[in-house]
């Protein structure tokens, strides 16, 4: 992913009005031929080149309410490019505004209250920032989104087939900090309660985002507890701690008597139903490098959880994990 700073806000707003018509698709270009078409058929024939008009005018139709002219606050960055599933890290804002955010198109890509932009689908569109208070004044991040394959490491992240990974031979960077749950995964979440206690199951949220601070901080007070060798059985150094991903929840009962609940079984059985996966599976220790713990769930989506699972099923084995899906390994 490249990230471009720009200074250039008038030449924004051109770029604006062409990506607002053709997200999605590749941006004209000045020279594209559509114009030259419009002509050729206007010397032909008055009357076909009155409806490529009128065609035209209606394809320029704006396909979001915000407006092209917002000016006057500086971003960290301008431009983005991100995979389908990845969230980046907001844009800092070098102005004092009261910030509200918005997508040009949320099924390309959202965009969350602090800033924090999440790729849905392949495409292009615009994720504003304006002043509550002054509705012309703002700025643009112009993205593209991409459906990626493969292992990339995009700004000390890394996404293999568009998942982000965080286990013990895969870090996240101390800078990382989406703030809290992602919307996505704290909306599957509450999906996913909803669903259990229409089966008369009751599951809560005990433990979801850390910081890099905190994981710290219970990591240490695992080591001086229990020694190293035993915390690295359940627990993650800072920085390589899914919690800190933002997509990792510990539900109810964080300890071994949640084993063989109904809730545990709940979970085990229909978390992917959400886009959610059972992270550390039993049995699995070595190639996890963690134990069994099944309230420990990850969000990948629920395309992705739906894949997963076909895939475990194909390997006829019901405690797959990710590493193995994925084809990587995890250990210091």
């Amino acid at each position: 992913m490249k990230i471009f700073k720009s200074a250039f806000l008038s030449a924004a707003a051109l770029i604006f009005a062409l990506c607002t018509i053709s997200c999605g698709r590749e941006v004209p270009k000045a020279t594209d031929s559509s114009s030259a078409s419009i002509a050729d058929t206007t010397a032909e024939s008055t009357e076909a080149a009155s409806d490529v008009s009128t065609e035209a005018e209606t394809t320029a139709e704006p396909t979001t309410t915000t407006a092209a002219k917002l000016s006057g606050v500086t971003l960290s960055y301008t431009e983005a490019e991100i995979c389908v599933g990845q969230t980046l890290t907001y844009p800092m804002v070098y102005d004092s505004i009261e910030a509200e955010w918005s997508s040009s198109d949320e099924s390309i890509a959202t965009v969350d209250s602090v800033g924090n932009i999440t790729g849905k689908s392949e495409g292009k569109c615009i994720i504003s920032v304006a002043d509550k208070n002054v509705p012309d004044k703002g700025a643009e991040v112009y993205v593209t989104v991409k459906k990626d394959t493969g292992i990339k490491e995009i700004n000390g992240i890394t996404y293999i087939n568009g998942i982000m990974i965080a286990n013990k031979s895969y870090s996240l960077p101390e800078s990382y900090n989406p703030g809290g749950l992602t919307p996505e995964t704290d909306a599957a979440f509450k999906e996913l309660v909803a669903g259990a206690a229409n089966d008369g199951i009751s599951i809560y949220l005990s433990s979801g985002f850390r910081s890099y601070d905190l994981q710290s901080q219970i990591y240490n007070n695992y080591v001086n507890a229990y020694g190293q060798a035993t915390a690295d059985t359940f627990s993650a150094r800072p920085g390589f701690s899914e919690h800190q991903t933002g997509m990792a929840i510990d539900v109810n009962i964080v300890d071994d008597n949640f084993i063989g609940t109904p809730e545990a079984i709940w979970i085990e059985n229909h978390c992917s139903e959400y886009g959610f996966i059972l992270r550390y599976p039993f049995g699995k220790q070595d190639v996890t490098g963690y134990k069994y713990e099944p309230w420990h769930i990850r969000y990948i989506g629920k395309e992705a959880a739906e894949a997963f699972i076909k895939e475990a099923d194909r390997r006829d084995d019901v405690n797959l994990t990710l590493e193995e899906y994925l084809d990587i390994d995890s250990h210091y």
